[in-house]
Order: C-alpha cells, then structure tokens, then sequence
C-alpha cells in the first residue's frame, strides 16, 4: 500500500522478520514507526529490543505462523511471540492497549535501530496492573 502526502509517495506496508526468516510480518504503518521505545520491565530489559506499536488489523504473519512460540508471564495479559528457530521476538500482544501489537523494530526491512539515535524508555517495571511480589 502506498499513500501521496503532498508530492511525496509513503510506503504503508512494512516488511519483517526474525533472524533466520522463518517468520515474516506485513506491518501497516501509515505514519511510519511511531513513538519507539524500550521498556524496563523484567522481560524487555532482557531482550533489550526497541518496540512501536500498532493496531491488531495492522500487523499480519505472512510466513512461519508455525515457527512462533508464545511466552507468557506475570499476568499472562501480554502474549509475546518469538521465532522457535532462531529465537528473535517479533512482535507481542500488548497489555496495556490488548488493542496493539508491539513489534521489535529491528526486524523491519531495511531499519537499522541504532540509527534512531535516543530512544525514550517507559516505567514497565511498574505497572499497574502487576501482580504484587
């Protein structure tokens, strides 16, 4: 999908995958990557990936659905998927907005996330939602 802002032709459609490109993603994004991020909570600190989101219709697995693994913890509100062959997380269902996926911005074709120079880090170690210790 292409979309004219002005004189200039965007591209919608994104292409994404994991590591070893046993699971690709189509990502719609009108505006582009919007707001990335990093968080701090327990399993973002770990995987240290930068995330935006986008609405559920947005994203699509065109490729190795059966390649995903699903890793769920604490609340088992937010559904984060991986590649089972190489390990690399692609995208997760958000728990603060069920309505988005987060996806890692890194798997984007042709984004390389150290280029996106400093990147805003949200409170995700302490949600509201957390189950207390």
């Amino acid at each position: 999908m292409i979309k004219q802002v002005g004189n200039t032709l965007i591209q919608a459609v994104h292409k994404a995958s994991c590591h070893c490109g046993g699971v690709e993603l189509e990502l719609t994004l009108a505006d582009g990557t919007v707001e990335p991020r990093r968080c701090d909570c327990s399993i973002c600190r770990r995987r240290g990936a930068i995330v935006a989101s986008v609405p559920l219709a947005g994203l699509r697995i065109t490729k190795g659905t059966a390649l995903l693994s699903l890793y769920q913890f604490n609340t088992r509100a937010a559904k984060h998927y991986f590649c089972s062959r190489c390990g690399i997380y692609t995208h997760h269902q958000r728990r603060s907005n069920p309505h988005q996926y987060g996806y890692n911005v890194a798997c984007l074709e042709g984004v390389n996330p150290f280029d996106l120079g400093e990147v805003d880090t949200m409170d995700g170690a302490n949600h509201p939602v957390d189950k207390p210790s």
